[in-house]
């Protein structure tokens, strides 16, 4: 058990290419974005209390209780075996959250409570700890929210009882876990997505884990070699959507039109793969002449996403509006609204991304300028922390 307390944070995620397409098979890319989120946990007597004050959690139960009601299990926990109905219906019951509830403070409480028991019946005993979470992403936008939530998580309470060390050094601002640890905390931050989405693709988790850029493919999850970090510009629609009727509307234009509709998902699938060329070719030769690709590559790619069904007059809107300002933008994730991200050369002028997001947010839409391929989870000292996290974790 650390003696201090631990700060630690995982990256949010976007799809670069390949959304809708992976579902039948072809190849998306994953990409660690620079909104983050932080979880402190520091020792505390005989307690486990967890605060999330963007979703209205906090709660405290006590130590001896929790122990208890892990030692009732018949099952045991495993992180490579699904949460079994059973515990997740004794967890809902030990928390007071009906069998009906499935807001995102009911999730993130048992996902929370699921972690805090199986990472110590596997490694020890139930540590008594105080966590803290603090989010620069905004929940539901399809940025990865729950699945940086449960990388903290992983990695805090693993640290906490032991099974991986506590690697950051008096005087070193950030660490970094082994690949080993980093395997042991993704495949238990991928429980904790278990446990929020019942079956999730695991990419997000990975993504919060290792940062950088990764390639999916009908289930086998591969990193990029280096990748280079670029700025973007992330704007949330706020129009909301249903990612399952987006994905059924796709399925059913291609049952309809088949000889059409596989040609444009065999596009995009080449979309990815010459992206991925690009990045990976990119760290090695830093030339400018590879911006104008990857904004002909965003260009092509959101036609595609229109003429299969899932773009949205506001997403139509983003395009129209970064347009004007010479920039580049394409959907993310499942369409229908919800986000885009628009490209920023390095050249490109502060006055045109200045112009651009006063216009965005005239449009009633939410923008944030930061980069992808942002480092995975991370451990923090509290020198290295901005202001405004260290004011969320109540350490300023």
């Amino acid at each position: 058990m650390p003696e201090r307390s631990v700060v630690v944070s995982a990256p949010g995620k976007v799809i670069l290419h390949g959304e809708h397409a992976v579902v039948h098979g072809k190849v998306a890319l994953a990409v660690a974005l620079d909104l983050r989120t932080f979880l402190r946990l520091r020792p505390a007597g005989g307690s486990v209390s967890v605060r999330l004050p963007s979703v209205g959690v906090a709660a405290s139960w006590d130590t001896p209780r929790l122990r208890a009601l892990r030692s009732g299990f018949s099952a045991d926990f495993d992180e490579s075996k699904s949460p079994s109905v059973e515990q997740l219906d004794a967890l809902r019951e030990f928390a007071g959250i009906s069998a009906e509830s499935s807001t995102p403070e009911s999730f993130a409480t048992l996902a929370f409570l699921y972690m805090c028991l199986a990472i110590s019946a596997k490694y020890g005993d139930v540590p008594s700890v105080d966590i803290i979470v603090w989010s620069e992403l905004p929940a539901g936008a399809g940025l990865g929210s729950s699945a940086a939530y449960s990388v903290c998580l992983a990695a805090a309470l693993l640290t906490a009882c032991g099974a991986i060390a506590c690697p950051l050094t008096e005087g070193e601002s950030t660490a970094r876990w082994t690949e080993e640890e980093l395997s042991l905390i993704n495949s238990w931050a991928f429980q904790g997505e278990r446990v929020i989405h019942g079956n999730p693709s695991g990419v997000d988790n990975a993504v919060g884990t290792w940062g950088g850029a990764l390639r999916y493919q009908s289930g086998k999850i591969t990193s990029l070699k280096r990748v280079p970090t670029l700025r973007i510009l992330l704007t949330n629609t706020k129009v909301p959507r249903s990612t399952k009727v987006l994905v059924a509307g796709v399925k059913e234009k291609i049952l309809k039109f088949p000889a059409i509709m596989n040609p444009v998902l065999d596009s995009i699938n080449a979309i990815s793969q010459e992206c991925q060329s690009v990045l990976e070719a990119m760290p090695g030769n830093p030339s400018p002449d590879y911006y104008p690709v990857l904004e002909e590559l965003f260009d092509i790619n959101q036609h595609h996403l229109n003429v299969i069904g899932v773009g949205h007059p506001s997403l139509d809107r983003l395009c129209r509006v970064t347009a004007s300002h010479g920039l580049h933008s394409k959907l993310t994730g499942a369409g229908g609204g919800g986000c885009g991200v628009t490209l920023l050369r390095p050249d490109t002028s502060p006055l045109a991304v200045e112009a651009a997001k006063r216009d965005l947010s005239a449009c009633g839409f939410e923008c944030w300028e930061t980069s992808i391929g942002a480092p995975g989870v991370t451990l923090h000292s509290s020198s290295s922390l901005k202001a405004e996290v260290l004011h969320a974790l109540s350490m300023s």
